[in-house]
């Protein structure tokens, strides 16, 4: 990311300069600068507000109810986590994070979802299969009130900032099933299942394990 960033500096800074605009290039970079500060700040307020709910609803028990609520989900989704862990727990309050369209809320819930899910896995140097769907589910994650978006539209002066509601549902919606269905298929390759030390043995008619 890093080369990334200092490629598109260089660039702009090259091109600046070959049209005569270099001095316009410095200009704008220092302006942005001073816009992104404003605008990081005018999302305190908002980001502080559904952190408090979130929390809320965690001291409250809420959360383990919608835990209970959603196990045939997470039984489907993440079959090798017993329904009772603590990495469930940690993982719906990413999803509702996601859902809200808090991504920089989402980000710690989601690192200690995994570590949690780290403490499960037999291979530690290895991706586990709830893993990766946590990993698709929280990066293409369904976003039903897009708030950072629609917060950065109102600073903006939008003169309609929540307009945007329904394309990203749906946007979000088709990428979540696209991201999910492709972990959940990649899962039953041979040579995936087979090398995974964290599948659940199969237990054939007579009983024996196919593992």
């Amino acid at each position: 990311m890093n080369y990334i960033w200092l490629a598109l500096m260089a660039i702009s800074l090259i091109v600046g300069a070959i049209n005569g605009q270099l001095e316009a290039v410095t200009t704008a970079a220092v302006n942005y600068a001073g816009i992104a500060v404003e605008i990081s700040l005018g999302l305190i307020g908002i980001m502080a507000f559904w952190l408090g709910i979130m929390k809320i609803a965690e001291e409250g028990g809420i959360i383990r109810l919608l835990s209970r609520a959603i196990r045939p989900i997470a039984k489907f989704l993440f079959p090798d986590i017993p329904p009772d862990h603590p990495a469930i727990g940690t993982m719906l309050m990413n999803i509702i994070a996601n859902w809200l369209g808090l991504g920089n809320a989402a980000t710690p819930l989601g690192l200690k979802a995994m570590k949690e899910l780290q403490k499960l896995n037999k291979s530690k140097d290895t991706a586990t299969n709830a893993m990766v769907v946590f990993l698709a589910l929280n990066t293409a994650s369904i976003t039903f009130i897009p708030m950072t978006v629609i917060a950065v539209r109102a600073k903006l002066g939008s003169a309609n900032p929540f307009e945007i509601i329904s394309t990203a549902v749906f946007a979000s919606t088709c990428a979540t099933i696209t991201a999910v269905t492709a972990a959940k298929l990649l899962q039953r390759l041979p040579g995936i299942r087979k090398s995974d030390p964290n599948r659940l043995p199969e237990i054939t008619e007579e009983g024996g394990d196919n593992a």
